[in-house]
């Protein structure tokens, strides 16, 4: 075995043991409310039932809940394992660690093919441990899952197109198709995939006799495009259709298409250059954007940043969330892992290259361990104990209000079902404007059938602030627990 096989093999172990950290953590870091959804649909295929073209969250009231989501194998696989396990967080989160370490292989080979072993070491090193990755490697959502998939079915793709191998054909269009079932912006790997295919027809018919009578044949891409796309065209069809006819009629990533201005851009930019991949990588990968080798395929991952760059564009309001960018970190750490070649091979002493190199892993990590940290840390841990509570003093069929700032983790807990509040068609609707926006809605909604209302940190300041409701509340409701984390009404007058 070669030298940076044994590294790259080294650094996958590492990686792993750094996602298996906290890995029975509660949903409350974070990124906790779109990872309790995902374990709410979970929880829910086992309690009610396997029916898999249906996920249901707990946010909808009196109403089954049914939503449009991505493919839901991953809280499908997790409610299959709750049937022997019980429900336990490291089972969610144990998928997300189990394709991130399928993927490490995979990239290794992929950029060593296309950078060389020096810079596919290096890409390893900084794909493993850049902090949105390290993160996202163990959260129970589908992004680390879609990237692995995608990762995975390039390479295969790549080697399609270089033997034309069925197994490799097949294998990557089912790879693919998955990816993009699993999470639909994943569809953006078609880029780089369209960008191997015509770089491997121009090679070819530049230089004919090289590969004698292989040809990419048009109706095998065809039949490419078919597999990776049908499915998914099938199931978001079904998915919108879920979202049309159920209440609270929502579709996952609905609304997330939208230009903004360019402060939201530059906070975009700075977020990822500095906390998702740390200063050092960033800095490394715009170099090698530059300084990157030129070959037949090496344009590859300028081609997949590209649509990255366009996306977040088109894209605006949904890449408020940080794990949108998720498929930036392989094409940084290429492009990283080529400038370390690039800056190793202009200098001369094998000792200042192991000095170079300790000090650039050093500080690199050193980084990714301050900006991690962060992302664990509690920011739902009040929502928890509040659910906990709600659970030990309510009947299984109570209806909870929640002003829980749209975090769906009081219900996951509590494993109960209620609305947001303030909300509208099920969505969290922001702070009140006033008094009699509060009382209204708070007033439907216990016409609809609430037992509960629940306060916690985050939305103390509304008793205080709009003491119309506050009087309006006190008439209406019982104070039956008080903490400095939450505060829980049981509701008088309700109508079932």
């Amino acid at each position: 075995m070669r030298g940076t096989s044994k590294v790259a093999i080294t650094l996958s172990i590492f990686a792993v043991a750094a996602r298996l950290i906290l890995i029975d953590q509660p949903y409350v870091d974070r990124w906790s409310w779109r990872q309790s959804d995902v374990a709410a649909i979970a929880r829910n295929f086992e309690q009610n039932g396997f029916h898999f073209a249906y996920p249901q969250i707990d946010w909808a009231g009196n109403a089954p809940g049914y939503v449009g989501t991505e493919f839901p194998i991953l809280p499908f696989v997790a409610a299959i394992c709750y049937k022997f396990t019980g429900v336990h967080e490291w089972i969610g989160r144990a998928q997300a660690v189990f394709f991130f370490a399928a993927s490490l292989p995979f990239f290794f080979l992929f950029v060593r093919e296309i950078f060389g072993e020096t810079a596919a070491t290096w890409a390893t090193f900084f794909y493993s441990f850049a902090p949105l990755n390290v993160f996202a490697g163990r959260s129970f959502m589908p992004d680390m899952p879609s990237l692995s998939l995608a990762l995975i079915g390039l390479y295969f793709f790549f080697r399609w197109i270089e033997s034309f191998a069925k197994a490799f054909f097949f294998a990557s269009a089912i790879l693919i198709s998955l990816s993009i079932l699993v999470k639909l912006p994943s569809i953006l790997i078609g880029a780089p995939l369209a960008y191997v295919a015509v770089a491997a027809v121009c090679d070819r018919r530049l230089t004919p006799g090289k590969f004698g009578d292989h040809r990419t044949p048009l109706q095998w891409l065809a039949l490419f495009g078919i597999i990776a796309l049908l499915p998914s065209a099938v199931w978001y069809w079904h998915a919108h259709q879920i979202a049309e006819k159920f209440y609270p009629n929502h579709f996952f990533g609905a609304g997330g298409i939208r230009v903004e201005n360019l402060s939201w851009y530059w906070r975009i930019v700075r977020l990822t250059g500095i906390s998702s991949f740390t200063p050092v990588l960033s800095i490394l990968a715009t170099l090698g954007l530059f300084a990157a080798p030129r070959g037949k395929y090496t344009r590859i991952f300028h081609c997949w940043l590209a649509a990255m760059v366009l996306f977040i564009i088109v894209v605006g309001y949904g890449n408020r969330h940080q794990w949108y960018q998720l498929p930036l970190v392989p094409i940084a750490a290429a492009f990283a892992g080529a400038a370390c070649a690039f800056i190793g091979s202009k200098i001369p002493s094998r000792i200042a290259v192991i000095t170079f190199s300790i000090l650039l892993a050093s500080s690199f990590l050193v980084l990714a361990c301050l900006y991690v940290q962060p992302l664990y840390r509690s920011s739902s841990a009040e929502l928890r104990d509040a659910g906990l509570e709600l659970k030990k003093l309510t009947a299984p069929d109570a209806l909870i209000i929640a002003a829980d700032n749209g975090d769906p983790t009081i219900f996951y807990y509590a494993e109960r079902r209620g609305w947001h509040f303030l909300e509208k068609d099920g969505i969290y609707q922001g702070d009140p404007s006033d008094n009699r926006q509060l009382i209204v809605d708070f007033e439907e909604l216990r016409g609809r059938g609430a037992t509960h209302l629940t306060f916690t940190t985050n939305t103390f300041w509304w008793l205080e602030y709009y003491p119309e409701f506050t009087r309006h509340l006190t008439e209406s409701a019982t104070l039956l627990r008080a903490t400095p984390q939450f505060r829980i009404y049981g509701l008088t007058g309700t109508r079932r």
